[in-house]
């Protein structure tokens, strides 16, 4: 839900705010506002996506009742109803999650974070105290970047291109770029792929006061689950783990506006839709969405009707084709503001285009079982504590198994700015410290910023039962045994989840969700490809090694290789190009990236 922005320090004006928030109109088409504090020294906007409590009481930035605390505030706090009855001396106004967060501040300061269930990036201005106090969700659902200028000045907004709209200049990061094309990372750090943007990492907060910026982890997964395992029965972890599944998804119902669901056909999206059914009974009536290519080697629908044949739920299939995939492409590039994941994103945004036409403003997604309980297929390798020799030739565990990144293809220079990842290891097992890498460094942060971005192009909210922190810490405190059994992934999970199930899905293998990229960017999409390779080489001289790229290219388009992600790091790189304006002064700088910013969003809203 909804968009922010904000502006805390010295020298700038009104329509800098204005601007942030008139270029994120798509996250909130609602209604869009702003505030500016007497003081001059601080300005909140935002952008209304309406989910709860419809009515004008709902209007942000809101204030508490005496206008000394503002609040600007995306996402949902789940539990807001049990937090609103036990903040109830509060003064209420209004029906909204919003407002209970302004009471849960003025309750218990910076630490009403540990109370909030939910997804959220929120900016408090406390007038009397001259500060701002900024947060971030424990696993980043919901994003928030800032830029600090020279002179102390704090600008933060849900997105990128808000930072760019008031007038950072939008260059790019080399050494962020030399990371992605040299190792595939990215979403791994508080920096972008642009200079000067950094995001507020997943879990943290930060306070503004007095020209100074302090930012501090609130959140610490691995300290929350600890050194030890649970030891406890199997039945006691079980009805514990089930309860709250069940409580996660009826509180992500909590909405005054309809809510689907997102299926695939695997054993993810079937345990999502029993308990959509558990919840809301048998007779539920939630509307289904998932997408098709028009390939049988990869489309999911045969599973997904299946899974829906007793059931009421009406399903809507939203169909991407290759002819969609070049204007589609440079559409929901411009709405990532960053290298995104490939044909499943677009794929994906095909589905919420579906689901606003249809007035399901709210989607609950299966995101989040895989790094719980150990469900990709690598996860095998890590079960012994001991790296095996090719792990340590290869060095550090990037985010890509297969390793498809070509370095080859990068000047010597370009490539010695490319930065490896540091893995952390906060457990002592190796497959905990792989769950953790990847809930925090590298799939799940990814998964979000893609699904985030293409959801509101659509001005629809994407919800994550399944990434309920009470959830994943209680898997992670799990066995390895309880993990990966007899060769069985995700082995524990499918046990407690079988009276949920239809038949055979819970002994169905891991089927990752997948288009045709490989065989279209080789077929039908050839000559897209080699346009946006070439303006890859051309943006990146300096960067690419042209001859190496056009080889690559030619080997691929000969159909070796079975990964085609290098392919598509420079199709970003190509589509990214287009998003950076000539050089110029910095005052005409600024003036064009108002102007163009305020016009910018008007391709993302498709419904």
């Amino acid at each position: 839900m909804c968009g922010i922005a904000g502006i805390v320090g010295h020298g700038w004006e009104d329509s800098q705010l204005a601007a942030m928030t008139g270029v994120q109109h798509h996250r909130g088409p609602d209604e869009s506002d702003l505030y500016v504090d007497p003081s001059r020294k601080a300005g909140l906007g935002h952008n209304r996506l309406s989910i709860i409590d419809l009515s004008s009481a709902g209007h942000q930035p809101m204030s508490n009742e005496d206008g000394t605390r503002w609040i600007t505030f995306n996402g949902e706090i789940y539990n807001y109803l049990e937090l609103r009855a036990e903040l109830n001396d509060y003064p209420y106004q209004s029906q909204t999650d919003t407002e209970v967060v302004l009471a849960a501040y003025e309750r218990w300061g910076e630490k009403c974070l540990d109370h909030f269930v939910g997804m959220f990036a929120f900016a408090i201005w406390d007038r009397q105290a001259q500060k701002l106090f900024v947060a971030r969700d424990r696993f980043g659902v919901k994003p928030l970047y800032y830029h600090v200028s020279v002179d102390g000045t704090l600008w933060l907004a849900s997105e990128i291109k808000a930072l760019h709209a008031a007038g950072l200049p939008p260059e790019p990061d080399v050494e962020m770029w030399a990371t992605y094309l040299t190792y595939g990372l990215y979403d791994h750090s508080d920096r972008t792929f642009w200079n000067g943007a950094l995001s507020l990492p997943a879990g943290h907060a930060m306070v503004w006061h007095a020209d100074r910026l302090r930012i501090w982890r609130w959140y610490d997964l691995a300290e929350r689950v600890g050194p030890e395992l649970d030891l406890r029965p199997t039945r006691i972890v079980q009805e514990e783990y089930l309860a709250l599944m069940a409580d996660s998804v009826k509180l992500r119902f909590r909405s005054d506006v309809p809510v689907g669901i997102n299926l695939s056909g695997g054993l993810d999206s079937s345990i999502l839709l029993g308990l959509v059914q558990a919840v809301q009974g048998r007779d539920s009536e939630v509307k289904a969405f998932t997408f098709t290519t028009g390939d049988a080697q990869y489309d999911e629908l045969p599973w997904v009707q299946k899974m829906l044949a007793r059931t009421h739920h009406p399903l809507a299939v939203c169909q991407l084709r290759s002819e969609d995939v070049p204007e589609l492409a440079g559409c929901v590039q411009r709405c990532q503001d960053e290298p995104f994941g490939g044909l499943p994103t677009l794929a994906y945004a095909r589905v919420f285009e579906e689901a606003r036409r249809q007035g399901v403003i709210v989607l609950l997604d299966g995101q989040g079982l895989d790094e719980q309980w150990a469900g990709y297929e690598y996860y095998r390798r890590y079960l012994s504590n001991r790296r095996s020799f090719a792990e340590s030739v290869m060095g550090p565990v990037q985010g890509c198994e297969e390793r498809p990144v070509r370095p080859e293809c990068l000047s010597a220079e370009f490539l010695d700015q490319a930065q490896p990842l540091a893995e952390p290891a906060p457990f002592t097992d190796r497959l905990r410290n792989r769950q953790y890498l990847d809930a925090l460094l590298t799939k799940i942060p990814r998964a979000l910023r893609f699904n985030d971005r293409v959801s509101m192009r659509s001005s629809t909210e994407l919800r994550e039962p399944f990434l309920d922190h009470r959830m994943f810490e209680l898997a992670l405190r799990q066995l390895p045994e309880r993990k990966i059994a007899g060769g069985v992934h995700k082995s524990f999970l499918r046990q407690m989840t079988r009276s949920l199930l239809p038949a055979n899905v819970a002994e169905a293998t891991k089927r990752p969700l997948q288009t045709p990229q490989r065989e279209w960017l080789r077929g039908p999409l050839k000559e897209w490809t080699a346009d946006c390779i070439d303006s890859a080489l051309a943006y990146g001289n300096g960067w690419l090694n042209r001859a190496k790229v056009q080889e690559s290219w030619q080997e691929y388009q000969q159909g070796n290789g079975s990964s085609s992600f290098h392919i598509w790091q420079w199709i970003n790189l190509g589509l990214w190009k287009e998003l950076i304006p000539e050089r110029k002064s910095h005052h005409d700088r600024t003036g064009h990236a108002i102007a163009s910013a305020v016009l910018s969003y008007i391709p993302y809203v498709l419904w």
